[in-house]
């Protein structure tokens, strides 16, 4: 695995549509509304690739159910002069996170198990997990059972102990006996389960929060559960359903030609071309891992429909893919207060954490932070993708870029293009 594919995989790892049906908060006002204005998304788009933070940009947003604004500047391939263009394909990585959970609540709304089992009931291999309690005069690490179990919910919300890999305070030495990042191309799910387990956790299930690889474990327990293939259960029951057609982890060699050529910015700031063989290893190469936290490609318009269905409480062109209680469940906060821990989880006291989104639960603060509204949830990805749904305004919003490493800038901006710079949330919160 190349160096590039390597640290993807431990930061990812970082038609008509039918009404809204998504609540709206209580508190937002029912006639706040955002004024889209194209020229001003249109302007930031262009400041994004003129300013040298992308080589290319797209952007769509709807609402109620209706495109509002299109837009793209710059290349997909800068070298090969091939402009972002509403079909071009982009790598996604961890917004694939909310397809996989979407696609494991489908299993929990038929009563496959309960949010507070123990992960180890389904996999076994899990119940011998051990917590790093520190070293001990030799340098050796220290590792108890944990307090309680992993619990299902733990691995929905990052709070399981996992991250990627075992922490920077673990003896380095002890790397060697370890697969301390197991996300290989080459081994299947059920191999990742078993070496993950073998990795010691960060702290006591339950007692922080802490971006990992508890997606790619919610890939594992769908396959455990359905008695598919992981990839092939989204397919069936997620992407075919909503109508995805170009969404996947596995790509026909036709579409290569589509998908956008993603650029890593260098010390000095300029961005430097990934090269192809890389870019192509997810999507286009035989491999056998299908991971649940990253490894999909996209088309805006195909991604839209995954957020329109959420918007909508669930359904999409009259197909159910979850209960409208089970999105509202995925887009609340589920972080207790005492956990104060949270890592870099965005908000500044704003925000928590859903069933695999973000969950705006105050509005901005100030100028500075990211426009946004009360119930807002979302999520982004490595190379500066984002999305997000906003039910007190009827929105949403997909952004695709290709700049990693991930750049906050590009969201602040565009939000603030979206939403205007002055915006501050409906009247009334």
């Amino acid at each position: 695995m190349s160096k590039w594919l390597a640290a993807a995989a431990a930061i990812a790892l970082l038609g008509a549509q039918t009404a809204p049906a998504f609540a709206a908060p209580k508190s937002a006002s029912a006639s706040a509304t955002v004024r889209i204005d194209k020229q001003r998304i249109d302007r930031a788009l262009a400041e994004m690739v003129s300013s040298g933070r992308a080589i290319g940009v797209s952007a769509l947003v709807f609402e109620n159910g209706r495109e509002v604004y299109f837009g793209t500047s710059g290349f997909a391939d800068s070298e090969a002069k091939r402009p972002m263009a509403r079909d071009t394909l982009a790598q996604i990585f961890s917004m694939t996170k909310p397809v996989t959970g979407v696609a494991l609540m489908q299993l929990w709304e038929q009563g496959k198990f309960g949010l507070d089992d123990p992960l180890a009931r389904y996999l076994p291999e899990f119940g011998v997990t051990k917590v790093f309690a520190g070293t001990d005069a030799a340098g050796k690490p220290i590792l108890k059972a944990p307090d309680r179990p992993i619990l299902i919910r733990d691995i929905l919300r990052h709070t399981a102990g996992f991250g990627y890999g075992p922490g920077e305070s673990f003896p380095e030495q002890e790397f060697g006996r370890l697969d301390p990042i197991p996300l290989k191309l080459d081994i299947d799910l059920a191999e990742f389960g078993r070496r993950l387990a073998q990795v010691p956790l960060l702290f006591e299930p339950g007692t922080r929060w802490h971006y990992s690889a508890a997606v790619d474990v919610q890939a594992l327990l769908v396959e455990k559960l359905s008695g598919q293939r992981f990839e092939d259960y989204v397919r069936d029951h997620v992407l075919q359903p909503l109508g995805m057609r170009e969404t996947g982890w596995t790509q026909p060699e036709g579409r290569f030609g589509r998908l956008a050529a993603v650029y890593a910015k260098k010390p000095g700031g300029t961005l430097d071309r990934v090269p192809d063989a890389d870019n192509r290893r997810l999507n286009f190469a035989p491999k056998t891992l299908t991971m649940g936290g990253a490894g999909l490609a996209s088309t805006v318009d195909d991604y839209m429909r995954f957020a329109t269905m959420l918007l909508n409480g669930g359904n999409l062109d009259g197909v159910r893919i979850l209960k409208p209680s089970t999105v509202k469940l995925m887009a609340t906060d589920q972080l207790d207060p005492r956990v104060t821990e949270r890592l870099w989880l965005p908000g500044k006291g704003n925000g928590g954490f859903g069933i695999d989104f973000f969950v705006r639960t105050g509005q901005p603060k100030d100028a500075q932070e990211n426009r946004g509204t009360l119930g807002e949830f979302f999520w982004d990805g490595m190379a500066s993708t984002l999305f997000w749904v906003d039910p007190a305004n009827k929105l949403t919003a997909v952004f695709f870029v290709q700049t990693v490493p991930f750049d906050g800038s590009l969201h602040r901006d565009f939000r603030k293009a979206v939403y205007g710079p002055d915006y501050l949330g409906p009247k009334g919160d």
